[in-house]
């Protein structure tokens, strides 16, 4: 009998192993540099007017590859201008990579950055025991909504310290995404559980338009090659596999029913397109920018 499924998050390690190769897979990264270089001049466009010192908030930096992007658009649209960015990010790895990257990274004497090793939660906790609610001018929270345990409440709390001219920016999978079609098919049979939660950019619509907040929406077409997870034991189509499903060794470890109807569901055309012999997934971002 195969062992039970356990969420791909009991797995730091392997986590972070798919997650790095899903970036080299798809073009996710690409998709939001393009945003950054295109879009977000107009989105940063009035943060910062008036003010002797801009203070960004990034909630799941990660490794700060896209921080340092928002960075340098908000030095060109505000020159030296002090910038103090604050980046909560509860992986000890990622930080350190980020603070490589800092060091890596020429023209950033007027920006000031604070670490916080803690989750969004941890940070929340943290303020309202220390009674702090300093009010910031930008805060970007890209990709890492589906690991919060209250998806409504994280936003609220954190759109509650814009500022004036202020804008609090999402970036999560679009509705229109094969994440979506997968997660509404399997998100139930998978062993996701505490630890993530299946949320795109149709949810994200609903809580904001319930809760009255304006917002624009940016639709990010994306994709990632997912052609290696259907030759058998191809160790990098097992570990895509892992991120697709989030689930840790997926190919082993899935009832062999489930297993064939994720493998069906991902060559559907609600999940990927085939284009020269490879097998695409929709990986579609949407980018929520959200007014105070």
């Amino acid at each position: 009998m195969a062992p039970p499924m356990r969420s791909l998050l009991t797995d730091p390690d392997r986590y972070l192993q798919s997650f790095r190769l899903f970036l080299t897979n798809s073009t996710e990264h690409q998709s939001m540099q393009e945003f950054m270089e295109r879009k977000l001049p107009a989105v940063i466009a009035s943060i910062g007017n008036g003010k002797s010192a801009i203070n960004i908030l990034s909630v799941g930096g990660g490794a700060g590859e896209i921080d340092l992007q928002i960075l340098s658009k908000v030095q060109a649209r505000y020159p030296g201008v002090t910038i103090n960015n604050d980046v909560v990010e509860p992986s000890a790895d990622q930080i350190s990579k980020y603070k490589e990257r800092v060091a890596g990274t020429s023209n950033l004497e007027n920006v000031k950055f604070t670490w916080h090793e803690e989750t969004a939660y941890e940070y929340e906790s943290r303020m309202n025991a220390e009674k702090k609610a300093k009010k910031w001018d930008f805060i970007h929270m890209i990709q890492m909504l589906y690991y919060v345990k209250d998806v409504p409440a994280t936003i609220r709390y954190f759109h509650s310290l814009l500022g004036a001219q202020a804008k609090l920016l999402i970036i999560v999978v679009s509705g229109t995404s094969g994440w979506e079609t997968l997660w509404n098919k399997y998100g139930s049979s998978l062993p996701v559980g505490d630890l993530c939660s299946y949320v795109s950019s149709a949810n994200i619509k609903r809580i904001l338009d319930s809760a009255g907040l304006k917002y624009q929406v940016h639709e990010l077409p994306s994709h990632m090659d997912i052609t290696s997870c259907f030759i058998e034991g191809n160790k990098d189509g097992e570990l895509l596999l892992d991120f697709l499903t989030e689930t840790c060794e997926f190919s082993k470890n899935a009832p062999p029913e489930l297993k064939h109807q994720v493998m069906e569901e991902l060559r559907k055309p609600g999940c990927s397109e085939k284009r020269d012999g490879k097998v695409l997934f929709n990986n579609n971002l949407s980018v929520i920018v959200i007014e105070p």
